[in-house]
């Protein structure tokens, strides 16, 4: 089959990227830029729903519904400037069973680095590859698995780094990932050693961890820090949401620990109007599992996930004249929390929309890295070139 040429846009665009395990392109709406950042030319997912999610979403960018494994390098059109991949986290995840890179979902990052060294091949390899996934990559497999992912890299000829970025300070959300950055070719502003706050001290030890010959290639990217957020989750909630009967509400509270059933007795008492986030989760006590409905009133929504289970679900909490009334997080409200705007077209389904922007990644952190990190690299090292 012919190499396919990159379509043709009048988005003012000039840079090109693939983005794959892409979801509801919420990677690409950061890339884009309104125009003058990159263009996605090729998209690619396994799920049937999130598919549909970014038709309807992107219906110019041609979609691969399929397997990362099955796609090939004829069907990946031009050189694209940057391919992006979140790929799956369940087996890397602290909340998960670790099963690491090996695992069958999360191996599928093998997937995407064969059709990688595919594009080498034929000399059409990206200058920029980020990888973006959760924080427990650092740790998984005890560490063998980000040297396997950094190693991969560096052996292709890519000087390789790493900043953890937390979408707190951009979104009122807290929602911490790992972003593993190569670039081959370009120079990206860097720093002499690791600084916070992308560097963290678990970012820090895992490249300690990692082989001499790695560490002779590898970046501490710089990235600028953001402005003061002024968002907080009151300011992204829906109004006239329906809340849980008293009954419902009291069930849910029953599972509050003693240190929790405080917090919200003393924000009662105060008679302040509070708004707050809750998850339901497994604690474990003398030997006994429980399950506990922890609050949070700092103005940030917990870190989204997937909803397959009632302890995935987030809950709105709303303190009012010592009144307490609990709510699930809809749809639309998870949307803002990961910086879509209101165009945005999410399926008709809450769970649906729930578990597509909870496996997504937050637009105004792509945004950030494309403008303080990847544009930089591609154009700064255009312009020396000349």
């Amino acid at each position: 089959m012919p190499i396919r040429p990159a379509p043709a846009s009048d988005s003012g665009a000039d840079l090109t990227a693939c983005e794959f395990f892409a979801g509801g392109g919420l990677a690409g709406l950061g890339l884009h830029l309104g125009g003058a950042g990159f263009r996605t030319v090729l998209a690619n997912d396994i799920d049937t729903a999130k598919a549909r999610a970014f038709r309807a979403n992107h219906p110019e960018t041609p979609l691969i519904h399929d397997d990362v494994w099955a796609v090939t390098p004829d069907q990946v059109p031009g050189a694209p400037d940057l391919c992006w991949a979140s790929s799956p986290c369940q087996d890397v995840s602290l909340a998960g069973a670790r099963g690491g890179l090996k695992a069958q979902r999360s191996g599928a990052f093998w997937g995407f680095w064969k059709l990688m060294q595919g594009l080498d091949a034929e000399g059409r390899a990206p200058r920029l590859i980020v990888l973006e996934n959760v924080v427990g990559l650092l740790t998984s497999g005890e560490g063998q698995d980000f040297a396997a992912v950094c190693g991969a890299m560096v052996e292709a000829g890519y000087t390789v780094g790493a900043l953890e970025l937390d979408a707190e300070l951009w979104l009122p959300q807290s929602r911490p990932r790992l972003f593993i950055i190569a670039m081959r070719g370009v120079e990206g502003p860097r720093l002499k050693g690791p600084a916070l706050p992308f560097h963290s001290p678990r970012l820090t030890a895992a490249w300690a961890r990692l082989p001499a010959p790695l560490k002779a290639n590898w970046a501490w990217w710089r990235l600028e820090t953001p402005p003061r957020r002024n968002l907080d989750l009151a300011a992204v909630l829906e109004p006239d949401v329906p809340c849980f009967d008293e009954a419902e509400a009291q069930t849910l509270l029953a599972m509050l620990s003693p240190l929790h059933r405080a917090r919200l007795e003393a924000i009662q008492a105060s008679g302040e109007r509070r708004v707050g986030a809750a998850f339901r989760r497994v604690r474990t006590k003398d030997g006994r599992k429980l399950q506990r409905l922890e609050l949070r009133f700092d103005g940030l929504a917990g870190c989204l996930r997937t909803p397959s289970g009632g302890s995935s679900r987030q809950y709105v909490v709303i303190v009012e004249s010592g009144r307490v009334a609990l709510r699930r997080l809809t749809g639309r409200e998870a949307a803002r929390l990961m910086g879509v705007d209101e165009a945005y077209r999410l399926p008709a389904s809450e769970s649906a929309a729930l578990k597509l922007m909870g496996d997504a990644v937050a637009v105004p952190v792509v945004a950030a890295l494309t403008r303080g990190l990847f544009l930089p690299a591609l154009t700064d090292s255009a312009e020396a070139a000349a």
